[in-house]
């Protein structure tokens, strides 16, 4: 049984986009290249259609994993999220208790995650340790580097 992933707006559009452009520019550049590797003769010594043909059983595979994907996408709405405790979409200001800094992240799925933009993905060990929890908690959670307490600052959409 696949997961069930929840995914915003963008980010199920983003997955559809790629999707399509897998299918069909994707699908056509395969089959181009798979044509010029046949072209170039006896195909049971021909490592270019070897490699052609076993990209296109990747880029196959690909395309069924994405599909798998959005069967099992699930598109929250963002106006409807409960405030009061950390959840799935929610944006969260925390503060390292150890050194005072403070960070904002947007907890997303998976495949939305996104360090830079300030997404993480809720099954990270951070969003995991946030999930639940309300503003003023505070949180220990094991990271990498060892334990790092957080307190929760505030909780938006």
């Amino acid at each position: 049984m696949a997961e069930v992933a929840y995914y915003t707006k963008d980010g199920l559009e983003k997955l559809k986009e790629e999707l399509q452009q897998l299918k069909t520019t994707g699908r056509a550049n395969i089959a181009k290249a798979i044509a010029e590797a046949r072209d170039k003769g006896d195909l049971s010594e021909n490592a270019e259609y070897d490699a052609a043909k076993e990209a296109q059983g990747h880029h196959e595979t690909k395309i069924a994993k994405m599909e798998e994907l959005l069967a099992n996408a699930r598109l929250l709405d963002e106006s409807k999220i409960d405030t009061s405790k950390v959840l799935a979409l929610s944006k969260v200001k925390i503060k390292n208790v150890k050194n005072g800094a403070t960070m904002t992240y947007q907890l997303v799925s998976e495949s939305e995650a996104d360090l830079k933009a300030g997404k993480i993905s809720v099954s990270s060990p951070i969003a995991k340790g946030l999930l639940g929890k309300k503003v003023g908690d505070k949180t220990e959670i094991m990271v990498p580097a060892g334990k790092m307490e957080f307190e929760i600052l505030e909780i938006s959409r």
